[in-house]
């Protein structure tokens, strides 16, 4: 999928997300379904913050380049191979034990989320006509998928939207 399509498909699912979202009292939002699990405001945020401090920031580094991200002949992992290959996250249920600095915060308004959502939406805009020029060679390292091209990380954004479409599906009831 080439980047013009991706942020296309990313604003169908954005608008989906803050369609839903519309719905939803703050209370619905703060609810969490047990202890160990996610609200969806929190489901929310996690996509927000994702995107806005990991995902767009590498596809930022691969493009200044540097030793850094200067991996020539690295591949990613067999997990990710998988992954891009299928064109995206299989639909299960990852667990990440909870800790302050992955577990998302509950959402303060659905402003907020909006925004958020918004600001994404902006910043992949920005990075759409730049992506196919960043060298594949310039990589960073995702902690579960191995080294990603910035072209890998822009499509991940907009995977990684889709696969929460489950979890947005199960809380919501």
């Amino acid at each position: 999928m080439n980047p013009v399509e991706i942020v296309r498909n990313l604003e169908k699912v954005t608008a989906h997300y803050l369609q839903e979202l519309e719905a939803f009292s703050m209370e619905q939002l703060h609810k969490k379904p047990s202890e160990d699990e996610w609200s969806l405001g929190q489901m929310y945020v996690h996509l927000i913050q994702t995107a806005l401090h990991m995902q767009i920031p590498n596809i930022e580094k691969c493009q200044a380049g540097g030793p850094e991200v200067n991996m020539p002949g690295s591949e990613m992992g067999e997990i990710g191979k998988g992954i891009f290959a299928q064109g995206s996250l299989p639909p299960i249920r990852i667990k990440i034990p909870a800790s302050p600095e992955y577990t998302p915060a509950q959402p303060a308004s659905k402003e907020q989320l909006v925004n958020g959502m918004q600001a994404v939406l902006e910043r992949m805009h920005a990075l759409a006509p730049t992506v196919d020029d960043i060298p594949a060679h310039h990589k960073v390292e995702h902690p579960g998928f191995g080294p990603l091209a910035a072209k890998e990380w822009f499509a991940l954004v907009e995977m990684h939207y889709r696969h929460h479409l489950h979890q947005l599906n199960r809380l919501k009831g």
